[in-house]
């Protein structure tokens, strides 16, 4: 509540200020020799979501040398004042360019972008940028990671057709599972992308789908992994951050001798499954790492920098400009054919040529039973926002099992 009534004020005198203040006065940018760009982070390189972050850190060094000087702040909570404390520092440091890496550090963000016009502040996965009051130095990006999810999707339904044709399973036996962290849209886009790619291989699918309520707990995600195997599923994917559910599959592979197989995310995972893990997905954020950098420091608007799509301060894009990776395909156990169909459907991406959230199905908000969507009609993702919007449940194909 503390933070809202600041940023309601502070909107306030924003709004006063820019009526009585020229315009240039206010928001006037120059070329700079030297940036200092900032890093907030809800985790340490440890966990696969802060590591790949960090990744693009150190792609943005690499990629403009001495121009650019990173600093980072690691394990920096998304509640309380953690965030705010963390961006003034880096402010008080000289950060004229500052990326926040959590949802949850949105409001802090646009409270410090509204007490720092002189600083660019940069939010992964908002939705804030483009609401009242829209601020020129505060931004939202993000991946359109549905891509990545379909394609893996699709590899994973290689395979389970691949089981089928072998006498491994029976067509009826087409089940899988996932191992989601919260019933966000984001977590619900994602899982709904994932099956849609499996059903464009298999239609006889089925998916069932375990929320852990934590974004990184090895342990609870090994085990919803794990109830998910014991309930027949034969593809095991994830939306959570560690490598517990792939663990789950090689173990129950190895020991159990059971099918199953495990698509991962924003890691490859063959190092702790190698004769599980199938392929992982992940967002690249260095593309727009670097291009905000240069923006800044070039003294231009950073959305006519970036390769992206949207409209305003907040911007997304997928296979086309490679904001979405699809990495640690696993060759040794992966479908005939599988390489040539990552490609055929990366292109139908990169062409416009793919709708996903769209056909047979009717959608139901969890959160409201009366919330229906009818995918005869397509839902068109980060159509207006970089955040993800489906938060649909197929009905009569994904069951949402209860802890």
């Amino acid at each position: 509540m503390k933070n809202k009534y600041v940023l309601t004020v502070l909107t306030v005198i924003f709004g006063i200020t820019v009526l009585f203040l020229p315009q240039r006065c206010i928001f006037k940018t120059n070329t700079l020799d030297h940036l200092k760009v900032g890093f907030v982070y809800i985790g340490d390189t440890a966990t696969a979501y802060t590591n790949n972050f960090y990744r693009s850190q150190i792609e943005l060094e690499d990629a403009l040398g001495t121009k650019v000087q990173t600093v980072a702040k690691f394990n920096i909570k998304d509640f309380d004042d953690s965030c705010e404390k963390a961006l003034e520092d880096l402010v008080a440091q000289g950060c004229k360019l500052i990326f926040t890496t959590s949802y949850g550090y949105g409001e802090a963000t646009k409270l410090m972008a509204l007490k720092y016009p002189g600083v660019q502040f940069c939010h992964a996965s908002g939705e804030m940028a483009n609401q009242a009051p829209v601020l020129p130095n505060f931004h939202n990006f993000m991946g359109q990671i549905y891509e990545g999810r379909y394609v893996s999707g699709v590899v994973a339904g290689m395979k389970l057709r691949e089981l089928i044709m072998q006498g491994k399973i029976k067509r009826s036996a087409a089940k899988i599972g996932y191992v989601g962290a919260y019933p966000y849209p984001e977590v619900i886009s994602g899982y709904t992308a994932f099956f849609l790619g499996v059903k464009s291989i298999v239609n006889e699918v089925q998916m069932s789908v375990r929320y852990t309520n934590t974004w990184s707990n090895h342990i609870i995600e090994k085990k919803a992994a794990e109830k998910l195997i014991d309930e027949g599923c034969v593809i095991i994917s994830q939306h959570s951050d560690t490598t517990g559910p792939a663990i789950a599959c090689e173990e129950a592979s190895i020991k159990k001798g059971k099918t199953v197989f495990h698509v991962g995310y924003n890691q490859s995972m063959t190092d702790v499954a190698p004769t599980t893990s199938l392929v992982s997905s992940r967002i690249n954020w260095t593309p727009y790492v670097v291009a905000a950098a240069q923006a800044t420091i070039s003294g231009k608007r950073i959305e006519s920098v970036v390769k992206s799509h949207l409209k305003g301060n907040d911007t997304c894009a997928g296979f086309d400009k490679d904001w979405i990776e699809i990495l640690g395909l696993n060759r040794i156990i992966a479908a005939r054919g599988t390489e040539e169909e990552i490609s055929r459907v990366k292109n139908n991406f990169k062409n416009r040529k793919m709708m996903v959230f769209n056909g047979n199905y009717v959608g139901e908000n969890p959160n409201d039973p009366e919330d229906l969507w009818d995918l005869k009609t397509p839902f068109i993702e980060n159509e207006n926002t970089s955040a993800p919007r489906f938060c649909y449940v197929l009905r009569d194909f994904i069951k949402v099992e209860e802890e």
